[in-house]
């Protein structure tokens, strides 16, 4: 069984159309990263695997379940999509436990050595307001990855970020990855996605289309060496 089969899937906003007949398939461990401009609807898909939103035609699996029919919220699932919101006046490890206690399957060690693993002091007490770009990432990363989710869905999570602390988000998506989990990524820096994806895509013509080297050579021209 695949982790994850779009098919066919079409999604507006008022009168603007993001995808229309989209499909993918990812299966189970597979890391697949998505790119493509602002705009295109990168992390709206996010969205709608998760069951956070819900698509106007077409269907989202989830390891066999429909998203918004057989299943509201597919189970195990980690998503990190446009820097969560946080009790800025609480700590990391605070925002975490209060997280963690909507469904209640690990506990504050588990949190805290989730946290270490991610290079953050669980015993730091300083208010998220005042944390750093790269320490506001990997919290976001944390909540996405601390229930031991299966399928991870981070949204730019090398976002903003200086070359040190994207290295070391690089090297926990390898470990993830070694773990066989199931990844979706999207990213600016298509060289992290290069390194770390089995597979590639591109959000064109409001479908997901296969990253091939033409299509890499016509985009670039285009666009320039960026996504």
């Amino acid at each position: 069984m695949n982790a994850i089969e779009i098919r066919n899937l079409y999604k507006k906003y008022k009168e603007h159309v993001l995808y229309e007949d989209a499909s993918l398939t990812v299966g189970e461990g597979h890391t697949v990263g998505i790119i493509g401009a602002n705009g295109t609807g990168k992390s709206v898909l996010f969205r709608l695997i998760a069951g956070l939103e819900y698509a106007d035609g077409g269907e989202i699996l989830v390891r066999g379940k429909a998203v918004g029919k057989d299943q509201d919220f597919p189970e195990n699932i980690g998503i990190f999509v446009n820097q969560p919101g946080y009790i800025e006046f609480y700590d990391g490890f605070t925002n975490l436990k209060l997280l963690a206690e909507v469904r209640h399957v690990i506990s504050d060690q588990q949190i805290r050595d989730c946290m270490r693993r991610l290079g953050l002091n669980p015993d730091d007490h300083t208010k998220v307001k005042n944390y750093s770009a790269g320490m506001k990432q990997k919290l976001g990363i944390a909540q996405a990855v601390m229930e031991n989710q299966t399928i991870i869905l981070l949204d730019e999570p090398f976002n903003a970020l200086d070359f040190q602390t994207n290295a070391e988000i690089f090297s926990i998506l390898k470990q993830l990855k070694e773990e066989k989990k199931t990844i979706l990524l999207t990213s600016h820096q298509q060289d992290f996605l290069e390194k770390v994806c089995d597979e590639l895509y591109i959000i064109l013509n409001k479908k997901l289309v296969p990253f091939t080297e033409e299509i890499r050579r016509s985009y670039f021209s285009l666009f320039g060496n960026g996504t």
